[in-house]
C-alpha cells in the first residue's frame, strides 16, 4: 500500500513521518583517527554519554569493550578505505552495560579531502521489533479476507489491500488519488463519505455500518459491513482514515432465512393455539383462514368437500370427475373487493376437473402458481367476473394446499397474494402445508365429532317421548335442548297412571355422546315399564337404582313426581337431583325440599318421598342442571332468575318454556331438559 498524501504541493514543507522517531536513529561522526567529532542527542539517548563526554575521545576506547576493540578497528579501517558496512555491533553504555546496536556506516570527505566516518545507529532490539510489527502488518493487510482501504484527509484513495481490490473489482492503480464516486458510481458514495467526514472530525470510530450497492466486481447488489477509523501519527496529527470492509451478503441472507424461519415457527405456534379451539367445523375453518393472513397471504379461503360437511365418508376425486365443495371461510388481511371473488361462505359449489382446487384434491399435493397469467386466472376464479375482480385486486401469485388428515383429502386452503409483491416460493409452500396439516386434523376431528354428535342427537331424540297428549287436570309443556358441543343424556317423560294420576320424570345421565344417550334410553324405558306397576316414587327410584348399577359405571340423577289433580296432591322422590320449583296460585315460590337421595347407580341408600299440596293454578317446574349451571355465574343466581320468570305474568306454558330457555340458556354448553306442569281448575 502506498504512503499517505501530505497535502503539500511542493513537498518542501511536508510534515515528517514518525518512523525515524520510533527508531530513534543516532548519528555519530568520527575523524580519520577514529576520534568522535560529532555526537547527536539521539546518540546520548542510545549510549548515555553527553556530547562533552564523548567528543574528542576515541570511539574504540570509549564505546567498545577490550574484547571487541580489535574487530572494531578492523571495521573502521574498512570503512575509511571507502567500503560500506552495515550490521549489529555491541557497544558499551555509560552505565557499563553492553548494548546491541545496528549500524549503517559510510565514508565522508570534508573540503580538505580528509576522510570521516558517519555512523547511523539504532537499538537493535527496537529495530527487530519494528521489523516484526511491519512484517506482521504487511502479512495481515495482504492476506486478510477483510478489505482494507486507506484514504487521505481529502477522502482520496491512498492504498488498498488485495482483498479490497477483489471487492472493488479494480486494481489499486485504478483508484489511487481518486474519490469513491469517481470509480464506484453504483455505491452510495454520499453516505459513505459523510461517515468518513464524521470520523475525521470526531476521531470516534464507526463500526459495522451497512451499505448495499454494486461494485465493478459484479452485476448484482451486495451487502457490505464497513468500519471507519481515523489515523493519527505519534503527535496526534491526522493523517487520514482507514476503512475495513467485508461482504456480508451471505450473512444477511442467512440472517434473513433465520428470521423467516422464526416467523414461520411463530405462525405455526400461533396456529397451534388458534386453530381447533372448538369442534365446530366452520369455526375451525375460520380460524385457519385467519391464521393464514396476513402473515402468509393477503387473502385466504377454506373449502371442504361436501361429504365432510355432511359428516360422511369422502371418496377420492379421480380422472375428469367434478368435485363438490362447501365454502366455509374467507379472510382478507385488508379491505378488498377480492374477498367477494371467493365462493360465498356456506354455499355449495361444483368445480370441474380443470380447476386448480379440483386438481389439488385429486392429486393430494400443493399447487404453487408463482405468476398468475390470464389463462391460469380462469382456472383459479369461479367465473369470468370473479377473475376480473381478482385481477383488479392485484392477485399475482396463488397457492392451493390440500387438507389431508388420516389419509383422507378433506378440502383445500387457497392463498392469494395481492399487495404483497413477493410471489409464493418453496418456503411458503412448506409453511402452508404445515398449517394445512395441523388444521386438517382439527377439521377431521370436527367432522368425526359432528358425526358422533348427529348420531347421539338422533338417538336421543328417538328415545324421548313425543309431545305429551292432554292429561286429566294438567297443562304440560316439555323442552329438550341439546348442547352446542356434546350431546348428553338428559331426558324427560310424562306417564299416564291409574286413577287419573300422571307420572313426571326428569333425569340426567352423567357423561356425553352416544353412550350417555343409550344409557338414558335404557333408564327411560325401564321407568315406563316400572310405572305400569304403580309403585310409589321412592320404590320406582329404588328399582332404577338397581338397573343403573347393572349398567356398569353409570351415574344418573333424576326426580320423579306423581301428580293427582283430583286430590290436589303430588308425591315426589329425588335421586340427587336439583329441587323442583313450585309456584303457588298466589304467585309465591318455593324450591321443594325433596328428601335427599344419592344418584342412581350409587346403591345402598334408601330414597325418601315428600307429599306436596297441588291446588288448582299451581305450577311445578322440573329441570336438569344444564338450565341453571354455568361457569359465568353461581347456580343460586340462575335459580333466582328462573323463579322470577315463573312468578311473572302468567303465559302459556309453551311461551314460558321458551322464555326460560331464551333467558337462561340461549347457547347451552350442556343439555337441558325442562318439564312444566300447571294444575287446572
Amino acid at each position: 500500500m502506498h504512503g499517505y498524501g501530505t497535502g503539500d504541493e511542493d513537498g518542501v514543507t511536508a510534515a515528517p513521518g514518525g518512523l525515524l522517531d520510533l527508531l530513534q536513529v543516532a548519528a555519530v561522526v568520527l575523524d580519520s583517527d577514529g576520534r568522535i567529532v560529532l555526537w547527536s542527542p539521539e546518540a546520548e539517548q542510545l549510549l548515555g554519554y553527553r556530547a562533552d563526554e564523548a567528543l574528542d575521545h576515541g570511539a574504540d576506547d570509549l564505546l567498545v569493550s577490550p574484547d571487541n576493540r580489535q574487530r572494531a578497528r578492523e571495521l573502521f579501517a574498512q570503512v575509511r578505505s571507502g567500503a560500506r558496512w552495515a550490521g549489529v555491533f555491541p557497544l558499551q553504555h555509560r552505565d557499563g552495560t553492553e548494548r546491541s546496536v545496528e549500524f549503517r556506516t559510510m565514508r565522508l570527505r570534508d573540503s580538505h579531502g580528509q576522510a570521516h566516518l558517519l555512523g547511523l545507529a539504532a537499538d537493535a532490539t527496537t529495530v527487530r521489533r519494528v521489523e516484526r510489527e511491519l512484517a506482521l502488518s504487511h502479512s495481515l493487510v495482504n492476506q486478510t479476507p477483510l478489505g482494507i482501504a486507506v484514504f487521505d484527509t481529502d477522502l482520496r484513495w491512498v492504498g488498498v489491500n488485495p482483498a479490497m481490490e477483489r471487492i472493488n473489482g479494480l486494481p489499486e492503480e485504478a483508484v489511487l488519488g481518486r474519490r469513491i464516486r469517481e470509480v464506484l458510481p453504483s455505491l452510495d458514495a454520499e453516505t459513505i463519505e459523510s461517515r468518513m467526514r464524521l470520523v475525521l472530525a470526531s476521531g470516534k470510530s464507526l463500526l459495522d455500518q451497512q451499505t448495499v450497492g454494486r461494485t465493478a466486481a459484479g452485476t448484482e447488489d451486495r451487502a457490505y459491513s464497513e468500519s471507519y477509523h481515523r489515523i493519527e501519527d505519534a503527535q496526534g496529527r491526522v493523517l487520514g482514515l482507514a476503512m475495513a470492509i467485508i461482504d456480508v451478503s451471505e450473512r444477511q441472507q442467512a440472517a434473513a432465512e433465520v428470521a423467516q424461519a422464526r416467523e414461520h415457527l411463530s405462525v405455526i405456534a400461533d396456529a397451534g393455539v388458534r386453530i381447533g379451539t372448538t369442534l365446530d367445523l366452520q369455526q375451525t375453518a375460520r380460524e385457519l383462514a385467519d391464521v393464514a393472513v396476513p402473515e402468509l397471504a393477503d387473502l385466504a379461503a377454506v373449502d371442504v368437500l361436501e361429504a365432510v360437511v355432511a359428516h360422511g365418508t369422502t371418496t377420492a376425486v379421480t380422472g375428469d370427475a367434478h368435485a363438490e365443495f362447501r365454502a366455509l371461510a374467507v379472510s382478507a388481511g385488508y379491505l378488498t373487493d377480492a374477498i367477494h371473488a371467493a365462493d360465498p361462505v356456506g354455499e355449495l359449489a361444483t368445480y370441474s376437473s380443470t380447476r386448480i382446487i379440483t386438481q389439488c384434491v385429486r392429486e393430494a399435493r400443493p399447487i404453487l402458481v408463482e405468476r398468475v397469467d390470464s389463462g391460469m386466472m380462469r382456472r383459479i376464479a369461479r367465473d369470468s367476473h370473479a377473475a376480473q375482480t381478482l385481477r383488479t385486486a392485484g392477485v399475482h401469485s396463488y397457492l392451493a394446499v390440500p387438507l389431508v388428515a388420516r389419509g383422507e383429502v378433506l378440502g383445500t386452503l387457497s392463498l392469494y397474494r395481492t399487495i404483497n409483491s413477493r410471489s409464493f416460493n418453496e418456503q411458503d409452500r412448506i409453511l402452508a402445508s404445515e398449517l394445512a396439516a395441523r388444521a386438517a386434523i382439527c377439521v377431521d376431528n370436527a367432522r368425526l365429532y359432528g358425526r358422533e354428535r348427529t348420531a347421539a342427537l338422533t338417538l336421543q331424540r328417538s328415545l324421548l317421548p313425543a309431545m305429551p297428549v292432554d292429561h286429566e287436570g294438567l297443562d304440560i309443556a316439555v323442552r329438550y335442548l341439546p348442547a352446542l358441543s356434546e350431546v348428553g343424556g338428559d331426558w324427560y317423560d310424562v306417564l299416564r297412571l291409574s286413577r287419573g294420576r300422571t307420572g313426571l320424570i326428569v333425569g340426567d345421565v352423567m357423561g356425553k355422546g352416544v353412550q350417555a344417550a343409550a344409557i338414558m334410553g335404557q333408564l327411560s324405558t325401564a321407568t315406563r315399564a316400572l310405572a305400569r306397576l304403580d309403585p310409589s316414587p321412592a320404590e320406582l327410584l329404588h328399582h332404577l337404582d338397581d338397573i343403573a348399577g347393572s349398567l356398569g359405571d353409570t351415574i344418573a340423577t333424576c326426580v320423579y313426581a306423581v301428580c293427582d289433580p283430583r286430590r290436589g296432591t303430588c308425591e315426589l322422590s329425588s335421586a340427587g337431583h336439583l329441587p323442583p320449583v313450585m309456584i303457588r296460585p298466589d304467585r309465591s315460590a318455593e324450591l321443594l325440599d325433596v328428601p335427599g337421595g344419592v344418584p342412581l347407580g350409587v346403591g345402598g341408600v334408601p330414597f325418601g318421598t315428600m307429599k306436596q299440596e297441588l291446588p288448582p293454578g299451581s305450577l311445578l317446574a322440573l329441570y336438569t342442571d344444564g338450565l341453571v349451571e354455568s361457569r359465568s355465574q353461581p347456580i343460586d343466581v340462575a335459580l333466582e332468575s328462573m323463579t322470577r320468570i315463573l312468578q311473572g305474568p302468567q303465559h302459556s306454558l309453551e311461551r314460558t318454556s321458551d322464555m326460560l330457555l331464551g333467558t337462561l340458556r340461549p347457547d347451552p354448553d350442556d343439555d337441558v331438559a325442562l318439564l312444566l306442569v300447571r294444575t287446572l281448575g
